[in-house]
């Protein structure tokens, strides 16, 4: 019997599979590859990169892990604050500048500062309440966090907006994977807090491409990762829990003292039959939003516009935001060297209506409009990929805090890891894999100090 089965080889999963390293543990993905939404891949100096892509510092789960696991990361340097719009590029300068640089009607700048100032006092009140209070625990901050005007959309809360204020919002408050009427008024005044910078947020790249992290803790777990092994089903016992799943065609079961539930919250919801009820209900409500990313490699040997930025919101165009991964590059090397690697993110609604494209012609699409927005960039691809994750990240949706007591509800011996736990996606996942396997832990030194326990180890059949 294994001490552990972790199910799910996510950032989740491989965050508490680090943890859990010296127990008797075993880790079962249905993909072919770990990682689930991080996915980079080396060229070179650079890498092409489809999902995540900044991270926590500072006192996080993430900078613990990275600094744990010898991931090296790097503030990431240059501006994340860029904007195309309009048929004008604004890459330096105030933020709440631009709407004044950009062309738009004298309606539109009023609609800008009133809105504006409306999210300003909101973002106000959010930074007062997200950081964690001292004696706190995470679990509590969430639920604040969480409460935070869940009780309707942010598109409820702005109100009609003219066109051209809407395209400006769009881009910062879809990063979630939700639409601004399907997103709650809270989660999208966070965002504008994470874009603003305030309280801190995400500001670290890993060195080489994210891939690094959850490629290095799978080959650290070596042959204890099993690939291409799709979990059909898990059932508790009296003191154990039996993981039925199925590996190159063939029927398998697995018994272990304990699961580390990581998968998203739709598997979840399926395969763990005998959860309690209303935890399999609360599951089975968490909604995931679709995203469509595409990673481009070029060739140019000169300096370009976007060399000192790092993110370009995008309103208007096929994609919402322009990400230039070879920034982190820039930012520390002495000469210029030839090449970049960028990537473009498509969420929500742009997501949605891509799905159903073949990858050459979104490639087009992204092409022509990152040619207006950078004239020329389209003759110096030398490699462009699409993925396209249907149920690509949980979003905040209102009334969501209703569900966050019955979701971190311990029971049992299956204990659930994910980003749909909390509302900081990565440093959610892994926070909440750190913490499954404590919990894991904890579990299986009791067990060892049971008296059924020692009467069946084989320390005591020697004896």
């Amino acid at each position: 019997m294994k001490d552990v089965v972790i199910v799910g080889g996510g950032i989740a999963g491989l965050a508490a599979g680090w943890r859990l390293r010296h127990w008797d543990t075993v880790l079962l993905e249905s993909d072919e590859r770990v990682g689930g939404r991080i996915r980079s891949e080396r060229r070179g100096p650079y890498w092409l990169n489809w999902g995540g892509h900044v991270y926590a510092g500072g006192n996080s789960s993430t900078a613990w892990l990275l600094g744990d696991t010898g991931v090296d990361s790097v503030a990431v340097p240059g501006s994340l604050t860029g904007l195309a719009m309009n048929g004008t590029l604004l890459l330096n300068g105030r933020v709440e500048g631009y709407p004044f640089r950009v062309p738009m009607s004298m309606s539109s700048r009023i609609g800008v500062l009133k809105s504006g100032a409306k999210v300003g006092l909101a973002v106000a009140k959010y930074a007062k309440i997200v950081g964690l209070r001292p004696g706190e625990d995470e679990a509590t901050r969430q639920q604040r966090v969480y409460d935070f005007m869940n009780d309707r959309s942010f598109a409820d809360f702005v109100g009609d907006l003219p066109e051209d204020v809407e395209a400006l919002f769009k881009p910062t408050v879809t990063r979630s994977s939700g639409d601004m009427d399907q997103i709650s008024a809270g989660a999208g005044v966070g965002y504008f807090s994470l874009v603003w910078g305030i309280g801190g947020g995400l500001t670290q790249s890993i060195v080489g491409g994210p891939s690094t992290l959850t490629g290095s803790i799978a080959a650290a777990l070596g042959d204890r990762v099993q690939l291409g092994a799709a979990v059909e089903e898990i059932v508790h016992k009296k003191n154990s829990v039996v993981v039925r799943y199925r590996q190159d065609g063939i029927e398998k079961e697995v018994e272990a003292r304990s699961v580390v539930l990581a998968t998203p919250a739709t598997v979840s919801h399926k395969i763990a039959v005998d959860l309690d009820s209303d935890i399999r209900q609360a599951l089975s409500e968490v909604k995931y939003g679709t995203h469509v990313s595409a990673a481009f490699l070029t060739n140019e040997t000169e300096r370009q516009v976007w060399d000192n930025s790092y993110a370009i919101a995008t309103p208007k165009r096929s994609f919402n935001v322009l990400l230039n991964m070879s920034n982190i590059v820039r930012g520390y090397e002495q000469e210029r060297q030839p090449g970049s690697s960028l990537m473009t993110f498509s969420p929500a609604s742009l997501g949605r209506s891509l799905l159903d494209r073949d990858d050459d012609e979104i490639i087009k699409t992204y092409l022509d409009d990152l040619d207006d927005i950078l004239p020329g960039f389209a003759d110096t691809v030398v490699e462009s990929q699409v993925h396209k994750f249907p149920t690509g990240a949980p979003y905040c949706f209102p009334g969501r805090a209703k569900l966050q007591p019955t979701l971190t509800r311990r029971g049992g011996r299956v204990f659930l890891a994910g980003d749909y736990l909390g509302s900081l996606y990565t440093e959610s996942a892994i926070g909440t894999g750190l913490t499954a396997a404590q919990e894991v832990q904890s579990l299986l030194a009791t067990d060892r100090q049971s008296p059924a326990h020692r009467l069946l180890s084989p320390v005591s059949a020697a004896n």
